[in-house]
């Protein structure tokens, strides 16, 4: 069905709505639905209720043998949108994902049309998709952490921007300027820890780190730079490592503008197959797409699914 509605765009839509998201409204709601309702042949509304409600309505929708979207839109941040990627995920070419801003980050919908008004974006995707439009189906790379056989979207980190998300809990904020305060107060007082970091069989790093980034999407927290160079659809996982001669602190700083590129302690590499770890042993820092991953071990290890996702981007690429 993605194939189709790259030649003709999309018909049919599946809305996937977050009320607990960081800037859920429902006016947005609202109006995300009847822009759809205008321009498609059927839409369908589904608010989610508990975590993981994404994923299994992604899941069934698409399994239907007739009337399945050929289009999910999803109105939320960047962990509603990482639970629709794994319904997407597991049923490959049968849908394509758009985003909505909606969350706290919003990683996902940046990474994708930069600083575009929603409403401009999906219009371009409803309205002028396909050959010759302003808006063009691309199949973007996904990891999957082989530990848990989840797929990972915009990218996972260890350490600070991983504890950041603790951080986060306690923090009376909404949208960015919550994870903005959450980085800066965790990396405060962060000591790295004892790691490693291989790829494609071969140690890149090795001490101290503050963290280390796979993926993925360039920004972490909709405005981190911490993947400069990373490309959506080359077949190849990014993995940017920043080690002790760095201090945390000045990591929310440099990571703003990419200034952590070419520093001494910041190492940079590509490949298929990352593994992450914590040599002493202990449970590893790991976060990937905006949620703490509590039930990791000491090691993590990435392998890219080339092409797995297809998702609709502008027609020109952003920088």
């Amino acid at each position: 069905m993605a194939d189709s509605a790259a030649a003709l765009g999309p018909t049919r839509a599946l809305v996937l709505a977050n009320p607990a998201s960081g800037s859920h409204s429902p006016q947005l709601v609202r109006e995300v639905t009847e822009l759809c309702g205008s321009c498609l042949e059927h839409v369908e509304l589904h608010p989610t209720t508990a975590p993981g409600d994404a994923t299994v309505a992604v899941r069934r929708a698409l399994q239907r043998p007739a009337h399945a979207p050929d289009l999910v839109v999803v109105i939320g941040g960047d962990g509603t949108v990482r639970e629709a990627v794994q319904g997407l995920a597991s049923a490959p070419g049968r849908a394509a994902l758009t985003v909505v801003p909606g969350g706290t980050g919003n990683s996902g919908y940046k990474m994708l049309w930069g600083e575009r008004p929603w409403t401009e974006s999906l219009k371009a995707v409803l309205t002028d998709s396909g050959v010759g439009g302003s808006a063009r189906l691309r199949r973007h790379d996904l990891a999957r952490l082989a530990e848990t056989r989840q797929y990972v979207y915009l990218g996972a980190c260890s350490g600070v921007i991983a504890d950041a998300l603790i951080t986060a809990r306690d923090i009376p904020l909404t949208g960015r300027d919550l994870y903005t305060k959450a980085f800066a107060d965790t990396a405060a007082a962060y000591v790295p820890y004892p790691g490693r970091v291989t790829v494609d069989g071969r140690v890149v790093h090795e001490g101290p780190t503050v963290l280390a980034n796979v993926g993925g999407g360039r920004y972490r927290g909709g405005r981190y730079l911490v993947l400069p160079d990373s490309l959506l659809d080359d077949g190849l996982l990014d993995v940017c490592v920043i080690g002790d001669g760095v201090t945390a602190a000045d990591v929310p700083r440099l990571t703003l503008n990419a200034d952590h590129m070419g520093h001494p302690a910041t190492v940079y590499a590509r490949g298929r197959t990352i593994t992450v770890e914590r040599t002493d042993g202990r449970r590893l820092p790991l976060e990937h797409d905006g949620e703490y991953q509590h039930g990791i071990g000491p090691s993590a290890t990435f392998e890219v699914q080339p092409g797995a996702l297809p998702v609709w981007a502008p027609a020109i690429e952003r920088s």
